[in-house]
């Protein structure tokens, strides 16, 4: 072989630009393009004037809070910091252009043939099609796209006289714009949606315009973004069907009393209290899923409270009327129906920081009802609270106390948006892309039916909350007033079990670690591999993650984990274990309501069914 011909053969070989990639981006049809182009913006159009319409009519207030505002004025401080001084800002300019630079290299050394070094991978799912590595201008839109993240999360880092608060918001909100200018939100810089595009001559825009005019429909005028088919699902015939019946009910509670499956069961009554924020029956989602049936099947006689889904009725309704409405209502209830005084208690993110500052209360007034405590994912220390915090200071609260007076609640999708945000890339802009640009239903998930059921928050029980909680830690740091009374979680004696997740964005563990030293008896922090629902509902057979135990709870969360032991599978039998050791006394099995009360309907009962 000539040496002319080894090298067209080398150049044959080398990892360049061949224009048969080009092949799957080239229109096929453009006539039926045109077409598809022009149905869509006709459904955009009507889309816009869902949107348009009921502001139009005064139906949605111009009051209404939004991020927007804050991030403006947050991002501002940062911009005014870098501009604020000329060499300053040509340094920052300097930094990101010469980033540009090369990457533009060595795109243009693959576009020619030549090897370059490869770029580290991040292991970003949302680049894992084939053609953000093999095609050098995604690749290069890809490079361009982290270079810019990097810079800009580095600027907030490095602004000087930001104060703490201020400097979470910031980053967090730069997450948020990086993640919405993300090249793979895009038709025309995502290989994937592009080729689609150019494969169905536009007709998945045409299909997405449509579903996006339907979700704003859908919201009255905000987007209620679909993340699961929920036509598939009904709550009692899909979901939350362990066998029970509802034996009381007052204004913001019914409760729901399960009926036994055992011959004896404990004698100590479970009472759970479930967050109001969503509704009880992620602990009851289906019978392979369900904790509440594995609690009735392991002999507990398990009731629940399961929350009103409020309106303006119970704008007054605070932290005290479901302390002593909602827990002290189901230990009365409890006595009503079994004779029992002494009750076994489970608390689930707030409904666990709700149940620790009602421990308080009781603890004041010499009430002993309450003989252990469980939490799940529960904050009561809110120094390490996470990204949520990033939506609570004085003056953000202000306007969200005054918009929710004018209403008397917190409509359920403000908080679907905060909690979205928190893991925007996971939870907003994958169903952007595929419901929107791509034009696919989205596949049914029973836990994303769950999460799209989503409940009002009374006015003056959120408030309550937001600002004792977040903004002042009250409860750690003893200044929390309820139903009159100072209370500190130092006079909750009694055993508590208290379960982290790793992975969880909305109770760090971190942060549930540090609330367990607070208490004033002994506490066993339990640490659940994943995050803040699948960390929780994890039942045994299925023999998924992980947890850690043992140890006191002291000093950093760091060094108790790497002292702590380590089971694999589910933390529920070791909770059983844990209750057991309390108190293992059994008795024939109860029917609900006993002989006192009577059955006004069958679980889940009728407050689970009102949707927001």
């Amino acid at each position: 072989m000539t040496d002319s011909k080894q090298e067209n053969g080398d150049k044959a070989k080398a990892p360049g630009f061949d224009a048969n990639d080009l092949d799957p981006y080239l229109m096929k049809d453009p006539e039926a393009m045109a077409m598809n182009f022009a149905r869509a913006l006709e459904n955009l159009g009507k889309a816009a004037s869902a949107w348009l319409a009921p502001r139009e009519r005064g139906e949605i207030s111009e009051n209404a809070v939004e991020p927007m505002t804050d991030m403006v004025k947050t991002l501002s401080k940062v911009t005014e910091y870098w501009i604020s001084d000329p060499r300053r800002a040509f340094d920052a300019q300097t930094q990101l252009m010469s980033s540009f630079f090369g990457v533009w290299m060595r795109s243009m050394q693959r576009m020619q043939g030549e090897s370059a070094a490869p770029e580290p991978d991040r292991k970003d799912k949302r680049f894992s099609d084939e053609d953000w590595q093999k095609n050098p201008f995604f690749e290069f839109l890809k490079q361009a796209y982290f270079v810019t993240t990097d810079w800009a999360e580095k600027l907030v880092t490095e602004t000087e006289g930001l104060d703490e608060h201020t400097r979470h918001k910031a980053g967090f909100y730069v997450k948020q714009i990086t993640a919405a200018l993300s090249p793979t939100n895009f038709v025309a810089t995502n290989p994937q949606l592009y080729r689609e595009t150019i494969a169905t001559s536009g007709e998945n825009l045409v299909r997405g315009m449509k579903m996006l005019t339907e979700d704003i429909m859908a919201g009255h005028g905000d987007l209620k973004m679909r993340q699961t088919d929920m036509t598939k699902f009904a709550v009692g015939r899909d979901m939350a069907m362990t066998p029970g019946k509802v034996i009381a009910q007052n204004e913001i509670c019914q409760i729901i009393q399960y009926e036994p499956v055992t011959e004896t069961v404990l004698k100590r009554p479970l009472l759970i209290c479930p967050p109001w924020i969503n509704k009880f029956y992620i602990l009851d989602l289906n019978p392979q899923k369900s904790f509440i049936k594995w609690c009735v099947d392991q002999g507990h006689t398990v009731f629940v409270i399961s929350w009103v889904n409020p309106d303006a009725r119970h704008a007054r309704k605070d932290w005290a009327a479901y302390a002593r409405e909602g827990i002290d209502f189901a230990l009365e209830t409890i006595e009503k129906a079994t004779d029992e005084t002494d009750v076994n208690a489970i608390g689930y993110c707030v409904g666990g920081t709700l149940l620790a500052a009602t421990l308080a209360l009781h603890a004041k007034e010499k009430n002993k009802r309450i003989k252990t405590a469980t939490l799940f994912t529960t904050q009561v220390d809110f120094t390490h609270a996470g990204d949520l915090k990033v939506f609570v200071d004085e003056e953000q609260l202000t306007r969200l106390e005054t918009q929710m007076e004018e209403i008397g609640y917190l409509d359920g999708s403000k908080m679907a948006i905060a909690f979205n945000m928190l893991r925007a890339s996971e939870l907003i802009w994958p169903y952007v892309i595929n419901n929107y640009l791509k034009g696919q239903e989205p596949m049914p998930f029973d836990l994303l039916f769950w999460n799209a059921d989503s409940t009002r928050m009374a006015a003056a029980n959120h408030a309550f909350y937001l600002r004792n909680c977040y903004l002042k830690n009250a409860l750690t740091k003893g200044e929390m007033v309820l139903d009159g009374q100072n209370v500190s979680l130092k006079a909750v004696k009694i055993p508590i079990y208290n379960l982290a997740t790793r992975e969880d964005h909305i109770a760090p563990a971190k942060s549930v670690f540090v609330g367990s030293q607070f208490f004033g008896g002994k506490v066993d922090f339990v640490l659940a591999g994943s995050g803040h629902i699948a960390g929780v509902v994890n039942p045994p057979d299925k023999k998924k993650y992980q947890y850690w135990s043992g140890g006191p709870v002291r000093g950093d969360y760091e060094a108790w984990l790497g002292t702590a032991e380590e089971t694999a599978g589910s933390w529920w039998p070791h909770w059983q274990t844990w209750i057991e050791a309390k108190d293992a006394t059994r008795v024939p099995a109860r029917k609900p309501g006993g002989a006192a009360l009577n059955a006004i309907e069958e679980a889940p009962g009728s407050y689970v069914m009102e949707r927001a």
